[in-house]
């Protein structure tokens, strides 16, 4: 059975999400390398890169960047935007990373790019495959949302037109996840809705910790928002875990 991760990331999503610029990308990573505190020509590994946003400013600000997603439609819009061919775009499962062990200084998993799966362990395993190929004392983010701002802050349906289609997005908290229904039509009439699903499971902080100390990393800091906001429980609407690898692999 096709997974929803599968079908959801294609040319429609660019449609969607079209709203995420480089602006809002190159403010972050201004805030993410302080908080890393990468040295120059850092390895980064960009995990689920999308298109390659991050990847490209991270890039041009002098690191050795690798973009991996699972989507080829997201990688050929990636690959489209790097002109100079600065970084290395990889297709791949995120639990399964097509890398040699200890390669990067640093691993960066952004916006909600984690919680797809049904069994705990297999999100374990991506963190997994984070320390793995970390090198002893890299340092990696994992930016989540905060299950506590989305329950209270929810919008159940919004409705907005972009480049001659309507889109439709309806949202539901149910049995742990947060589900959105995407329908997409024309605004000229004719031809069937294309219709998607995103679903993601709500962990808490405390289960993010855990789930993140059993793959053997350690959290250093946790933010609320790309402002540098320290995290607040109630009030964050993200939570951004920044820790390193162990110096030593057991």
């Amino acid at each position: 059975m096709t997974e929803w991760y599968e079908k959801s990331f294609g040319e429609d999503y660019l449609l969607v999400y079209q709203h995420r610029d480089m602006q809002g990308a190159e403010h972050e990573v201004h805030n993410m390398v302080a908080w890393l505190k990468l040295e120059e020509h850092a390895k980064v590994l960009d995990l689920c890169c999308g298109m390659g946003r991050h990847s490209l400013v991270l890039a041009e600000a002098g690191n050795q960047v690798t973009g991996v997603d699972l989507s080829d439609e997201l990688l050929a819009e990636a690959k489209s935007e790097d002109e100079q061919g600065q970084v290395r775009w990889l297709q791949s499962d995120m639990r399964r990373i097509p890398v040699q062990d200890g390669e990067f200084d640093a691993v960066l998993n952004l916006f909600t790019s984690f919680g797809y799966f049904t069994n705990d362990k297999e999100h374990i395993k991506v963190l997994e495959e984070i320390r793995r190929v970390l090198k002893p004392n890299g340092k990696f983010i994992i930016d989540f949302l905060n299950p506590a701002y989305v329950k209270r802050h929810l919008v159940p349906a919004s409705s907005r037109e972009a480049e001659g289609q309507q889109i439709e997005e309806r949202r539901v908290i149910e049995n742990g996840y947060v589900k959105k229904e995407i329908t997409i039509t024309s605004t000229e009439g004719g031809g069937e809705p294309r219709r998607y699903n995103e679903r993601v499971k709500l962990y808490t902080c405390e289960e993010f910790r855990d789930m993140i100390h059993e793959a053997g990393l350690i959290i250093d800091q946790i933010h609320g928002s790309y402002d540098e906001d320290m995290y607040d429980p109630e009030e964050s609407p993200r939570m951004i875990f920044v820790g390193r690898c162990p110096g030593e692999r057991a």
